[in-house]
């Protein structure tokens, strides 16, 4: 698969087969994926790769939390605290397709929770990757790990996996922290990867995305 068939086929999954993804693939995804850039080679990346019981367990715990109503508090902030134009309108025509594609009306907040509450779960893929960060690290490194994390997900796609880059699973630090035995770093996100299921209605819509002249200008 060439990069630029990677790079249009590549998308958000949120329903994944029950098929186990091996060790010796992950571990090839990562070996490629190592060759991201990063300033001064700092390499400021660490993953752990969850599956199974613990899997399980961490997930529980976050679905606790998200029931119960446990603020979350994000290591950064990711999103603006107020938004505006024309990010707004893109956020929400965002959750309004997934919505639209699933038949879930804005009346229904009782689906609109299970949707959510599906995030928590890594939408139910055979693995989870949670990716840290020494808290040291400024704004440059957040820039290297995003190049890190769209290799993986490139890599995922020449390899036929399904991937979504999770900000909810970084919603609540401390409980995967404690699981997985990371204090002292920032957790950055998380990522579900597995095999596409290509039959769920989830997986049928694409987000759009701005034609080239609507965000460049050329100078000479």
């Amino acid at each position: 698969m060439d990069v630029e068939t990677a790079l249009k086929s590549r998308k958000s999954v949120r329903a994944f087969l029950d098929k186990p993804v091996t060790k010796e693939t992950i571990v090839k995804i990562l070996e490629v994926a190592r060759w991201a850039p990063s300033g001064v080679n700092a390499q400021p990346w660490h993953v752990a790769v969850v599956s199974g019981k613990k899997k399980q367990q961490i997930e529980q715990k976050l679905l606790e939390a998200f029931e119960e109503g446990v603020p979350k508090q994000m290591d950064y902030q990711y999103y603006p605290l107020e938004w505006k134009e024309p990010y707004k309108t893109r956020r929400k025509e965002c959750g309004l397709l997934m919505y639209k594609t699933l038949g879930i009306t804005r009346e229904d907040t009782e689906r609109q929770k299970e949707r959510w509450a599906a995030n928590y779960r890594a939408f139910d893929a055979p693995v989870a990757l949670y990716f840290f960060i020494d808290p040291i690290m400024q704004k440059g490194s957040y820039l290297d790990f995003g190049m890190f994390l769209q290799s993986i997900m490139l890599m995922a796609t020449a390899k036929g996996l399904g991937t979504c880059a999770q900000a909810a699973l970084a919603e609540h630090p401390d409980i995967v922290k404690k699981e997985l035995g990371y204090e002292g770093y920032n957790l950055l996100c998380g990522m579900a990867l597995g095999y596409e299921d290509k039959d769920a209605i989830v997986n049928s819509y694409r987000t759009p995305r701005l034609e080239v002249d609507e965000f460049t200008k050329f100078f000479e």
